[in-house]
């Protein structure tokens, strides 16, 4: 079966900037991917941790919680107590492999809908990040929204495959 080719080569959501089209593009195929090769993970290998490095399911609630980070800084917005308390859970290895991906499917989803209100907002416009208030833009905070994403998902789909290997050779 072939693949459809990936969001950026779809042609879509042409009514958006190229910066924000680009970065809901990244969150597209982000989804896409963490659905592809997380699908057949049972809990264990969705908590597993070869050779000690990070699970599946912590970079699954590290994406979508760091992006609702991301995205609140660049809103102009300081993080709330929960979005401070949840980052302290996301090494955790609790949940299902049906509730990490219900959270991750629901944080792109709502993580596109916000990156799609930048729309009419120069990305030039200055933001701070964090408690200090490192300066930055709000396109510098997109950018790095889709390459840090990115970055997580990359790390996911080998993790995932590692623990998918494993299993089969047993």
């Amino acid at each position: 079966m072939e693949r459809e080719a990936e969001p950026w080569l779809r042609g879509t959501h042409g009514d958006l900037p190229p910066m924000v089209r680009a970065v809901v593009h990244a969150l597209e195929l982000a989804r896409e991917d963490g659905q592809r090769w997380c699908g057949e993970l049972s809990d264990e290998q969705m908590h597993a941790r070869p050779a000690e490095i990070a699970s599946v399911a912590f970079q699954l609630r590290h994406v979508v919680r760091s992006l609702d980070r991301l995205l609140t800084y660049a809103e102009g917005r300081s993080l709330s107590a929960e979005q401070l308390a949840a980052l302290k859970t996301e090494m955790d290895a609790v949940g299902t492999r049906e509730t990490v991906l219900a959270e991750f499917r629901a944080g792109i989803d709502a993580a596109i809908e916000r990156v799609r209100g930048f729309a009419g907002t120069s990305p030039e416009e200055a933001r701070g990040v964090g408690r200090k208030a490192l300066p930055t833009t709000v396109g510098g905070l997109l950018v790095h929204c889709a390459e840090h994403t990115q970055r997580h998902v990359g790390q996911l789909v080998t993790t995932a495959k590692v623990a998918l290997r494993r299993t089969r050779a047993m």
